[in-house]
């Protein structure tokens, strides 16, 4: 695998920051985080063991157009 399987796009204009998985050879949104504990959701119910150890894994989670952890408003 090249990229993370997890992507956690650059936080929106009203806040919140989109969140897609690569699996099965697609991408499938999850939805919009508005925290790290809306992360951890979304990765329970994508199969992601431990979710909470694979927040700052780049090899699980690619974080794009901003910081890591920051979800407020662009």
């Amino acid at each position: 695998m090249t990229t993370a399987p997890i992507v956690v796009d650059r936080p929106s204009l009203t806040g919140g920051r989109r969140v897609t998985v690569h699996r099965h050879g697609r991408d499938e949104i999850l939805g919009t985080a508005y925290s790290d504990h809306d992360l951890v959701v979304f990765f329970e119910g994508a199969g992601v063991a431990e979710p909470e150890a694979v927040l700052d894994d780049p090899q699980w989670v690619e974080w794009r157009g901003g910081p890591a952890h920051e979800f407020s408003a662009a």
